[in-house]
């Protein structure tokens, strides 16, 4: 039944060729008109869904004090020293000038940060640093003993040993025009970091912040459109031309790539959806998947036309045995593809139905468009002779290997598949947000320095209630937050702690006539309410405590600083927070937010999303595959290559590395689907000489080596190609992703060719016959004479 459809249909495409075309051109156009909707996006929020719970805790934190978006300079005098009167002079210069920056709404540094110190027994608040001109050396000393000791400053604005300073600008965009608001305080900030380079030598400036990483994606993004994009085109067609041999089968090629990888990306952008760096990634794998379509079509036909037959006559033959695996090879690919939506990620949802549509838009064009164009084109191959005589080919020469060491062959691949499918649980779910990106990336080199010399990017942030307007002044509620402050800071794991607390401390020694002993909390709460009303009337604009107090003075904010922690040390920290504050705080509520615990959170949900998801997918390629292929125990066979080279690979990358992040996670439901694609070719040869002629499973298997061998191994190429490029991209999530993904697909050749036909001899013995045929009576079979080109042929 699939022979004479395949047949009926093959012909129906030859017979309305130029109206294929036609239509074809027409729908391209119509779905690619959609790239004019083209619009990157430059949040990181859109990592996560509206209803996450962690981005939801955020946006509550955010609106109960200030967004914690920011830019931060960081300055390294090459000296040695930040107070130094030059190196001060720059910093106060940088200070004045970062409150020009777009949509910036405080400014803190060294030389701004409000000091408080008791003036004739009055509460005197100003710039730390001032008057810089007029500093002598022990006035210097002075300052710099104040900055290192300051709760407030140190390991935020400077570092311990005062080598290193900060100068934040807290940025609140408004959302209103997205792709004009970040890019202008990134081109802000970096002609500043450039115009202070130019006035002081002495300085290395650096730019990190949430706002220089939001930026960071979309530049990402956009580079690897410009320059993977390109170069993957190009690996491709040089590398189809290599394998063809031939100019229109090239072209056609090329032609039908680029209309799948338009086409999915117009109709994603007419879909109102934005580019992410994720999504970047798509037209590099789409491309891949277009051509293993491209390759298995144009290979045979081009095979047929070596032996004698007329161009019409072989194309026909060419969908007529192709377009079944074609087919399921699509369907199976999109099916991993669209497990992504299992994942808690958008962008990764949103990157496989991006590739889905692709896959799909690929394959019609595959049996129709670029059938309809070869016959359209000119195609000139050389008729080979057949002699049986002559020399096996490689892979005919590999098959032999296969049949004749099966048996060794499937106990060897099968431990080595056990062995290292054992290391898979060294993997870990780790998602840092900083090394999403390469190290090429300025703000990640940027990044990492400021973790070494000066604050590190990774908070948890508190707000720590006290459930009654003003309570924040009650003694009891300091004391039980200064208590979990110094929990906080049992941990070796946290660096600092940004904290109400300390500020209380400061105001009540400067009240109390700057006595050291006095540095401790008030223990009057009219005291406390009259300290910090004082020192709140004596901030100048800009500089006030909303970014520490809510409206209603009920509850504080407390900035909890760790190193580098992965996403599961990062939940056993919370879980272990969580438990001390259950225990010690029941009297309050405290909750917890930040850009750090999201990114934890949705990794580790993200994985066990995306098995359950990856598992459904299996269950429903196996029942395809099964009713495809006509046969419950050729199926059950298949998914043996179908599920070990995922387990190789992430045994290999368990280790060699062992980090698994959002991108890494994805990989077992996607390669699943594109595994599928080179089992199924070899499968549907071998059954085709199975069925229609009569070979036993050794000679069934030779067949495949020799009739599909080398589709398998050029678009094995072309896919691990693809995806190797997407490893050079400097957006961490994507080189990741290409990098496993190449290695799963290399793995499931070998697979294919060195266990699943020894799985086969071994286990396929129906109509197995007894007396094997010679290996001239195989070969005869696989290289049947040459066919009369003006012979019709038979469905």
């Amino acid at each position: 039944m699939e022979q004479s459809f395949a047949y009926r249909f093959a012909q129906t495409v030859i017979r309305n060729r130029l109206s294929i075309l036609w239509v074809s051109a027409l729908i391209f156009f119509c779905a690619a008109a959609g790239l004019h909707k083209f619009e990157p996006t430059d949040d990181y929020r859109v990592f996560f869904s509206a209803d996450n719970p962690q981005m939801l805790a955020f946006d509550e934190m955010e609106k109960t004090y200030s967004k914690t978006d920011n830019v931060l300079f960081v300055i390294t005098p090459k000296d040695g020293k930040v107070f130094t009167p030059h190196t001060l002079q720059s910093i106060q210069w940088l200070t004045e000038q970062a409150l020009q920056t777009p949509f910036s709404s405080r400014v803190d540094s060294i030389t701004n940060f409000q000091h408080t110190e008791s003036v004739d027994d009055d509460l005197f608040v100003a710039d730390l640093v001032s008057d810089i001109d007029e500093l002598s050396a022990s006035d210097l000393a002075r300052l710099e003993a104040i900055a290192v000791s300051e709760p407030l400053l140190k390991q935020r604005l400077i570092s311990p040993n005062g080598a290193v300073t900060g100068v934040n600008i807290t940025i609140q965009l408004p959302g209103k025009d997205m792709k004009a608001e970040l890019p202008a305080v990134a081109a802000f900030v970096r002609s500043l970091q450039a115009e202070l380079l130019e006035r002081d030598p002495n300085l290395e400036v650096r730019l990190t912040g949430i706002s220089m990483m939001n930026a960071a994606f979309t530049e990402s993004a956009m580079k690897d459109l410009s320059t993977l994009v390109p170069l993957m085109f190009l690996v491709v067609i040089v590398m189809v031309g290599i394998f063809l041999r031939n100019f229109s089968a090239t072209l056609g090629t090329t032609l039908m790539i680029f209309m799948s990888i338009l086409s999915a990306m117009g109709i994603f952008f007419w879909a109102g959806f934005k580019l992410t760096p994720p999504v970047a990634s798509a037209p590099n794998i789409i491309l891949t998947m277009a051509v293993a379509d491209a390759v298995h079509l144009l290979v045979t036909f081009l095979w047929n036309m070596r032996r004698g037959m007329a161009k019409h006559e072989a194309m026909v033959e060419s969908i007529r045995i192709n377009l079944m695996p074609i087919f399921l090879t699509s369907i199976t690919t999109i099916l991993g593809f669209l497990t992504m939506n299992f994942s808690e990620v958008p962008p990764l949802a949103q990157l496989g139905n991006v590739v889905a549509i692709g896959v799909a838009v690929a394959f019609v064009l595959s049996v129709t468009f670029l059938p309809a164009l070869m016959v359209s084109l000119p195609v000139k191959v050389k008729v080979v002779d057949h002699n049986s005589n002559a020399r096996p080919q490689l892979l005919e020469r590999l098959g032999h290997l296969v049949i004749h060491k099966r048996k060794p062959l499937m106990w060897g691949m099968l431990a080595i598949a056990v062995t290292f499918t054992a290391f898979v649980p060294k993997n870990e779910i780790n998602d840092e947000f900083v090394k999403y990106f390469d190290e090429s990336v300025p703000f990640r080199t940027a990044t990492d320095y400021a973790s070494e010399n000066l604050v590190s990017p990774y908070t948890i942030e508190f707000s720590f209630k006290s459930k009654e307007s003003g309570g924040i002044a009650e003694p009891a509620y300091l004391a039980k937050v200064a208590e979990f402050v110094e929990h906080l800071y049992s941990y070796p794991e946290v660096a600092h702690v940004n904290t109400l607390t300390d500020t209380m401390k400061r105001l009540n020694k400067s009240m109390n006539g700057d006595d050291p002993a006095m540095y401790k909390l008030p223990e009057n709460r009219n005291m406390a309410a009259q300290f910090l009303l004082v020192y709140e009337m004596s901030l100048p604009f800009g500089l006030n405590l909303n970014n520490q107090i809510d409206v209603d003075k009920s509850a504080t904010r407390i900035t909890m600083t760790t190193v580098s922690l992965s996403s599961n040390q990062v939940l056993q920290l919370e879980s272990s927070i969580n438990a001390w504050l259950a225990n010690n705080a029941q009297n309050y509520t405290v909750d917890a937010a930040s850009p750090n615990l999201m990114f934890a959170h949705i990794g580790v949900r993200n994985a066990y999303s995306l098995l359950g998801g990856t598992s459904i997918a299996l269950v429903l390629i196996s029942f395809i595959l099964i009713v495809a292929l006509r046969s419950a125990k050729i199926g059950l066979i298949s998914l043996v290559p179908n599920l070990v080279p995922a387990g190789i690979a992430f045994g290999i990358w368990g280790l060699v590395g062992g980090q698994v992040g959002m991108s890494v996670s994805i990989v077992a439901g996607m390669t699943l689907g594109i595994v599928v694609d080179d089992t199924v070719h070899f499968l549907s040869k071998y059954l085709r000489a199975r069925r229609e002629q009569g070979l036993d499973a050794a000679g069934a298997s030779l067949y495949a080596f020799t009739h599909v061998g080398q589709a398998l191994v050029v678009t094995t190429f072309v896919l691990i190609a693809g995806f190797a490029v997407l490893a050079a991209s400097t957006f961490k999530m994507n080189a990741d992703m290409g990098l496993v993904t190449a290695l799963t697909i290399a793995i499931a050749l070998i697979v294919d060719f060195l266990l699943l036909p020894p799985l086969l001899m071994a286990l396929d013995k129906k109509r197995y016959v007894s007396v094997a045929p010679s290996s001239a009576d195989i070969v005869t079979k696989i290289n049947p004479p040459p066919i009369n080109e003006n012979r019709p042929v038979q469905a």
